[in-house]
């Protein structure tokens, strides 16, 4: 769809999958590109499987994040900056959406580049999203440049 008025967003979502947002901040930082740094081969990983709509409401979720066994991140998705059916409604003025499009929310509080002093991933490092009434996904980070 195209236009999507915000009364009618939340028609369109099939339904929900946990997506890791993964970024390389030196390189968004450096090119001052956000699209930049999360366009990498093995970034954005997500499922293992989808939810519909009608088992999940999404709107309503909490999101917890790990690194190395270290909670992170623990938020809510009614706590977002932009909630979803303003984010499809959004995205949806500046293209057509289509079946199987996927929309990242973004993340909660708590990404390393946030601390005092910022905690970056390193290699080996082990970081795992559960989502309530989703699942789990968990990544191993490996840098390309050994």
């Amino acid at each position: 769809g195209r236009d999507i008025a915000r009364s009618r967003a939340m028609d369109h979502v099939f339904g929900y999958t946990a997506v890791n947002d993964v970024t390389a901040r030196d390189v968004q930082m450096r090119h001052q590109q956000w699209d930049l740094g999360k366009s990498f081969d093995t970034f954005c990983p997500m499922g293992p499987w989808i939810v519909s709509a009608d088992e999940l409401d999404g709107r309503d979720t909490r999101v917890r994040g790990w690194v190395n066994g270290e909670l992170r991140q623990d938020g809510h998705t009614k706590d977002l900056i932009f909630d979803i059916p303003t984010l499809i409604e959004t995205c949806s003025r500046g293209i057509t959406l289509y079946p199987g499009d996927v929309i990242a929310t973004g993340t909660p509080a708590g990404v390393g580049m946030g601390m005092k002093p910022p905690r970056w991933l390193r290699d080996g490092d082990v970081v795992r999203i559960e989502i309530d009434g989703l699942g789990v996904i968990e990544n191993r980070f490996e840098s390309r440049h050994g």
